[in-house]
């Protein structure tokens, strides 16, 4: 498929020719799902902690003798029946991640590309380089160009200055290439792709 491609300023720069393999993928909301959902158990702190029976500071003595009062039969005032005794099958500290296949998240990122061409939320620009560092002028290349919530990926390295002037601007997420994954993707309504960012994809899936 072919994609016109633009300059920060508006300005068209020609067009470039996306892979059918990479960008014209019929998406699959199963695999872009998985991915997600792993992407996120992954990056959970799991430190939930509750004390149980073994771990709260309260007397082991027998409450009260075994016959004769009437009530239910108790020892230990550790035990979860009571206010003050341990949590019974609490939360533990504990990973969440779970594994997934490298081609099924390779796969996934795939339709995720494809998901973003299909819908029209997919603009190649030329060049993510800003030569005077300040968000006013970078916010205002972004309403020129109508981007309110987007993911912009660039090559190997970002542009210091680039990065600096986007890192105040709410829903705007600068990454370099390496750093591309599906939540962020669908997490922002515009995806931005450089044409480094484009020819390293292209590297990365032939």
């Amino acid at each position: 498929m072919e994609l016109n491609v633009t300059t920060l300023e508006g300005k068209a720069a020609g067009s470039v020719q996306l892979s059918d393999e990479i960008f014209g993928l019929e998406p699959r909301t199963d695999l872009i799902q998985r991915c997600i959902t792993w992407q996120l158990a992954k990056r959970q702190a799991g430190t939930h902690k509750t004390k149980g029976r073994a771990e709260v500071w309260r007397t082991g003595k027998k409450m009260y003798k075994q016959k004769g009062t009437g009530g239910a039969r108790h020892g230990s005032a550790r035990v979860p029946q009571f206010r003050g005794g341990g949590r019974a099958f609490g939360p533990v500290v504990r990973s969440h991640a779970f594994d997934l296949p490298k081609k099924v998240r390779a796969l996934a990122l795939r339709h995720a590309l494809s998901a973003k061409a299909k819908d029209g939320g997919l603009i190649v620009l030329d060049s993510a380089e800003l030569k005077d560092a300040k968000t006013k002028v970078l916010s205002g290349h972004f309403s020129g160009l109508g981007l309110t919530s987007a993911l912009i990926i660039d090559g190997a390295e970002v542009n210091t200055g680039f990065a600096a002037a986007a890192r105040n601007i709410p829903n705007i997420d600068v990454l370099p290439i390496q750093g591309i994954n599906v939540y962020d993707i669908l997490r922002r309504q515009k995806l931005v792709l450089t044409k480094a960012a484009v020819d390293a994809l292209e590297a990365r899936f032939k």
